[in-house]
């Protein structure tokens, strides 16, 4: 299933941010990227009305599993370019930054033909 970039952006926030802390509210989001409350608010109703997050009553964001299947895809390709591309001698701004759009635009096939030859790189140093 293909969702927007700045859907999967957001999943991937909530992904993280769950990791770190008890419970994740749209506040959090809205201040982890830099957006307006509002703007986080129409983007939480989005992912709640495709199935990809629940709300409870007291505002605590969740990912449903299609959510988090998602936020987990995205997440694991911006971990691996960001610190490919850190390996390689790019500096970790750079690296963040790049490994941000690199990670929406690649195919799967690609990603995973990459991720194998980063692995096997690894095995031989």
């Amino acid at each position: 299933m293909k969702i927007q970039e700045s859907a999967e952006n957001y999943l991937e926030t909530i992904l993280v941010l769950s990791q770190a802390h008890p419970y994740v509210r749209s506040i959090d989001i809205a201040n982890e990227m830099g957006f307006s409350k509002p703007s986080v608010s129409v983007a939480m109703k989005n992912l709640r009305t495709s199935g990809h997050i629940q709300v409870d009553e007291d505002g605590h964001i969740t990912l449903t599993e299609s959510g988090r299947k998602i936020a987990e895809q995205i997440y694991e390709r911006h971990t691996v370019f960001s610190n490919w591309l850190m390996e390689l001698g790019v500096d970790r701004e750079t690296a963040l930054a790049d490994a941000c759009r690199i990670e929406h635009v690649l195919s799967s096939e690609s990603f995973s033909a990459i991720k194998e030859h980063i692995n096997k790189t690894k095995q031989h140093v």
